[in-house]
């Protein structure tokens, strides 16, 4: 089982980031709301592994203290 990498391991997460910001620009809420949905889904695909998957949403989820 595959554990969930959770120190940053990206040679440019500050131009990744800033990418994802332009995805969202002058997007209606609805419309931000599904390409954020299509690129989770995406990137889930990508890693295929459910547990890490799940650790993801657990540790994303803002009730979780």
């Amino acid at each position: 089982m595959t554990k969930l990498v959770k120190k940053i391991n990206l040679s440019d997460h500050d131009e990744l980031y800033e990418q994802i910001i332009d995805l969202q620009e002058n997007l209606s809420d609805e419309e931000r709301n599904k390409a954020n949905a299509k690129l989770i889904l995406l990137l889930m695909n990508h890693i295929g592994d459910l547990d890490v998957i799940r650790e993801a949403i657990h540790i994303a989820d803002p009730r979780t203290i």
